[in-house]
């Protein structure tokens, strides 16, 4: 079986969702920014490419990979969509890496774009009365222990409390997750990772967006401490707006290729993708998945947990990360070093693909070889992919 290589990859600046730089443009103009880069950045002739891969959450239907295809004249190149909500990004290359190790494609790109400035986040349907009605679509059977509305609950304080985690245990994951994201972007490490995007502001005027824009400087454990619990009336309250992810908007790609379409046409691969998994648990405990989907991603990898540089668990709460750790016995000292959802922001369609970006350079900058990316995801749901940076 043939090695699945990343050959580059792209990804836009995040963007505070309805108040931050990116609010001009919808999840079609951000994939419009991310894929191009990705191809040009890998060297590999449009001609070559066989396939598109484009995770997409609240747009409301329709196939944003095909779309963006057209857009970009890529008329004879098919577009898959694919949903895992915040594991979106992350199935999309796992498709991609599946169909080239299978021998059936040599070049796909693969992401996510999400914009939940501008996302069709309801539709409408006839009531009962005949009358249409708001509706949005549910992660998952609605539960009085899961409700599918509220991942604060859901998800948040669901994990907490089956570890017994406390508000400052989050809270302090929450100040360690800023202060990495902020040293991060301090030290330049994204900047071979982001293509600066061109923004409009109201009066006309334009300026080149290059930086993440959520991370918030000065978080401290006293500054979060005096935020509102979102559920007071909840015992061991843990989840504020402080400790959990934003809404953002973001894109990002990854060019994958064969190990052999590689070799021949001297490309220089940055990574291959080891191996990938996806885990169901109930709703309730959502939270939990990476902790699920991380062991049976290394298993077959036949790798152990020893064996890994750097992890990134999502930050859709942080009580995420802190419960994985704690079931995994992972050394928080190398989980989420850069930073992740509640510092970096959670472009919910576009985050695996930006955690697989993000893996690969860091893996690089630090000379490591392995890493691991995981993710919960609605509906109680988890995933893990495997990084070995070449």
């Amino acid at each position: 079986m043939t090695d699945a290589v990343i050959v580059s990859t792209a990804r836009t600046p995040i963007g505070r969702a309805r108040k931050g730089s990116l609010v001009g443009l919808d999840a079609f103009q951000l994939a419009e920014v991310a894929v191009p880069a990705a191809l040009e950045r890998s060297g590999v002739p449009a001609r070559d490419v066989d396939g598109l891969v484009v995770a997409e959450a609240y747009q409301g239907g329709g196939v944003l990979a095909r779309n963006i295809a057209v857009r970009l004249g890529l008329d004879d190149l098919a577009g898959i969509a694919t949903n895992q909500h915040c594991a979106g990004g992350l199935a999309a290359v796992a498709i991609a890496a599946g169909s080239i190790r299978a021998g059936m494609d040599k070049v796909v790109i693969a992401g996510g774009a999400e914009s939940l400035t501008n996302s069709a986040m309801t539709t409408t349907r006839r009531g009962p009365d005949g009358q249409p009605v708001t509706w949005v679509s549910a992660s998952h059977p609605e539960t009085p222990d899961a409700p599918a509305f509220d991942m604060s609950i859901t998800v948040g304080e669901n994990t907490a409390r089956e570890l017994g985690l406390t508000r400052l245990d989050v809270d302090e994951w929450a100040v360690y997750s800023h202060a990495q994201a902020i040293a991060s972007i301090e030290g330049g490490y994204f900047v071979d990772q982001i293509v600066p995007v061109e923004v409009t502001a109201p009066d006309g005027t334009t300026r080149l967006f290059d930086t993440d824009e959520f991370p918030r400087r000065g978080t401290t454990v006293e500054t979060l401490a005096q935020l509102r619990l979102l559920h007071p009336e909840l015992p061991d309250a843990t989840v504020t707006a402080g400790n959990a992810a934003g809404l953002n908007d973001a894109a990002a790609a990854v060019t994958l290729a064969s190990g052999e379409y590689a070799a021949a046409h001297g490309l220089a691969p940055l990574a291959r993708v080891r191996s990938w998994a996806s885990v169901g648990i109930a709703p309730a405990l959502t939270g939990l998945g990476p902790s699920l989907a991380i062991p049976k991603a290394l298993d077959r990898a036949g790798l152990t947990l020893a064996d890994i540089d750097l992890f990134e668990v999502n930050e859709a709460f942080c009580s995420v990360p802190v419960a994985t750790i704690r079931k995994l016995g992972v050394r928080p000292e190398i989980v989420n070093v850069n930073g992740s959802g509640a510092s970096l922001g959670h472009p919910i369609a576009a985050t695996g693909a930006r955690m697989v970006v993000t893996m690969v350079h860091e893996l690089r900058r630090r000379g490591k070889s392995l890493g691991v990316v995981s993710m919960c995801a609605g509906g109680g749901m988890g995933a893990a992919m495997v990084i070995e940076a070449l």
